[in-house]
C-alpha cells in the first residue's frame, strides 16, 4: 500500500470547544500516540485526511514540524449523519515492524448455476510488515458448487504475512439457491412473526381458488336458476 503524505500542525487547544474550532476550519484533530512516546496532539488537513482514509489500513506519512511519523489509523470517528471525520487516532509504525490488523475479503468470480454465495466473514486478520499491507485479500469462487467452503486457512495471503483468526474460521460459503417457493414461504413466516396480516387482495385470490360457488356480494347464496320461472 503506497504512503499517503500528510502535513500536520501541533495542536495546543483541547475539548469539544476547540475541536469544533478545528472541524470549522476544515481540519481534523488528531493523536498520534506509540512506541513508548508521549502523545502527540495534531491538526490534519480536512479534505486530504478524508481522502486518505477510504482506503483501510491507510499508511500515512506524517510531517509535524519538519519531523516524518509514519502511522496507520487505529481509530476514526465520523459524524453518523454526514460522515466527516471527527477524530482519528493514529498509531506510530516503523518500517519492517510487523502489526496485527483486519483486512477486508473480497470475493470474486461467479459460482456454479442455482448456487448462493454467502460472505460469512467481512474481514480476516493477519500479521504483516506495516509497510505491506495488502488492501484487501481476495477469494475466488468462480465455479465453486453448493456444499464449498471457503476457510480463514484456505486464504492466498501475501508474501511475509501471517494469519491470527482461527484457521477454521468459515469466511465464504457455497451453497444451494432458495427456490421460489422456499422463499414465499420465509417471507410469510417472517410477516406472521410480526404480525402482519395478508392483503385484501391475497385474501381475494385466496377465496377465489375455493370453488366458483359460495357467497355473492350481498351476502346471499349464488343459484344456476333465477329468482322466478318465466
Amino acid at each position: 500500500m503506497a504512503e499517503v503524505k500528510l502535513t500536520a500542525e501541533m495542536r495546543t487547544e483541547f475539548g469539544k470547544g476547540a475541536a469544533r474550532r478545528i472541524r470549522r476550519a476544515h481540519k481534523v484533530p488528531a493523536v498520534l500516540y506509540g512506541h513508548g512516546t508521549d502523545p502527540i496532539h495534531i491538526t490534519l488537513p480536512g479534505h486530504e485526511t478524508q481522502l486518505a482514509l477510504r482506503a483501510s489500513n491507510a499508511l500515512l506519512d506524517v510531517d509535524v514540524d519538519g519531523r516524518s511519523q509514519l502511522a496507520l489509523p487505529k481509530q476514526v470517528q465520523r459524524d453518523p449523519i454526514k460522515g466527516f471525520i471527527e477524530h482519528v487516532d493514529l498509531l506510530i509504525v516503523r518500517r519492517g515492524e510487523k502489526v496485527t490488523v483486519d483486512v477486508a475479503v473480497h470475493v470474486e468470480g461467479e459460482a456454479a448455476p442455482d448456487t448462493l454465495v454467502v460472505t460469512d466473514r467481512n474481514t480476516v486478520s493477519i500479521e504483516a510488515e506495516a509497510t505491506r499491507i495488502p488492501e484487501a485479500i481476495t477469494v475466488s469462487v468462480e465455479g465453486a458448487t453448493a456444499g464449498t467452503q471457503f476457510l480463514a486457512g484456505d486464504l492466498k495471503l501475501p508474501d511475509g504475512a501471517t494469519l491470527v483468526d482461527d484457521p477454521e474460521l468459515l469466511v465464504v460459503g457455497v451453497s444451494n439457491a432458495p427456490t421460489a417457493e422456499e422463499i414465499e414461504a420465509d417471507l410469510a413466516e417472517a410477516e406472521a412473526e410480526v404480525g402482519i396480516e395478508p392483503t385484501l387482495a391475497e385474501t381475494d385470490e385466496e377465496s377465489s381458488e375455493d370453488g366458483e360457488g359460495g357467497e355473492s356480494a350481498d351476502g346471499s347464496e349464488s343459484s344456476d336458476q333465477g329468482d322466478s320461472e318465466s
